[in-house]
Parts: C-alpha cells; sequence; structure tokens
C-alpha cells in the first residue's frame, strides 16, 4: 500500500498523523535505530496463519510471540507463522515485512497486544522499508478496532 492510501484512509478519518522517512532497514530493531525512534512505540506486525486464514498481530518491536498465550486468548489450535508465500499477495503494493497494522484495510483480523496502551503514540512501517508513519494510539484502536490481548505474560 502505498504511504498516499493509508494518509487518504487517516485524512478522511481527521486523524493527525507524522511521516517519517529513514535509511532502509528490515528489522524492527534496525527500523528504531535507524528512524531514531523508541522500540517501545514501534510496532511491528507479524502475520500468523490459523486454521487457513491469516490474522495480524501488532506488538511492541522490542517483544515477541507467545503462540501458547496467543493461542489461549483466541482459541485457535492450529495457529502457526505465516511464511511470506502464504500472505505477500494480501497485501499489495506493500513491500513484504513493512505492511502497515491495518489489518481492517486488507481484509485480515488484527490482534494487538495490550502492551501497546501504554504509550500514546505509536510508529509503524507504512508499505515501505524506508516510511513511517507516528500517530496516536488511540486513534489506531478506534480505526481498526483490533482484538487486544494481554501480552502482560509474554
Amino acid at each position: 500500500m502505498p504511504i498516499s492510501i493509508l494518509k487518504d484512509y487517516l485524512d478522511k478519518q481527521h486523524v493527525k498523523y507524522e511521516c517519517l522517512n529513514h535509511a532502509r532497514a528490515y528489522t524492527a530493531q534496525e527500523v528504531a535505530a535507524s528512524a531514531h525512534v523508541s522500540g517501545k512505540s514501534l510496532a511491528k506486525i507479524v502475520i500468523v496463519k490459523a486454521g487457513g486464514q491469516l490474522a495480524m498481530v501488532v506488538l511492541p518491536a522490542h517483544d515477541h510471540i507467545n503462540f501458547a498465550a496467543l493461542k489461549a486468548a483466541t482459541g485457535w489450535k492450529d495457529l502457526n507463522l505465516a511464511s511470506e508465500s502464504e500472505f505477500k499477495s494480501q497485501f499489495p503494493e506493500c513491500e513484504v515485512g513493512a505492511m502497515p497494522p491495518f489489518g481492517n484495510l486488507f481484509g485480515v483480523p488484527v490482534f494487538a497486544s495490550s502492551e501497546l496502551r501504554h504509550y500514546p503514540q505509536m510508529v509503524f512501517n507504512a508499505g515501505t522499508h524506508i516510511e513511517l508513519m507516528r500517530l496516536a494510539y488511540a486513534d489506531f484502536e478506534r480505526l481498526v478496532k483490533p482484538k487486544v490481548i494481554s501480552t502482560s505474560d509474554w
């Protein structure tokens, strides 16, 4: 998704946001360092597959998914990390691994870590490995309506 489509969506929703450019980076740690943002406010997206369906998990860059806890929270028994080939076509025009956390724009359910609520702002990839967006977490939650999962024991 080119950043312009995401900007148009946010503008129509009257959401304040900031665009940030940084040197090309691929891992969450590299992105945070390159953009000079905290890994706590940087949201990373992990695509999982449950029963043949894709889902997006949004969590702080410094966290890891606890699959046992996610299975318990969702009730999914068959839950695995999705491979790039399984989800690439679901996010057209996005660079693989740089999808924004707006699964609602792609027809993908979104699960968000409760840890993100601790920070008033969140920063995330905006479809490429050189562009980020920053917006209020409350706006993200209002627009995306993710299922928020307590990750205190992750």
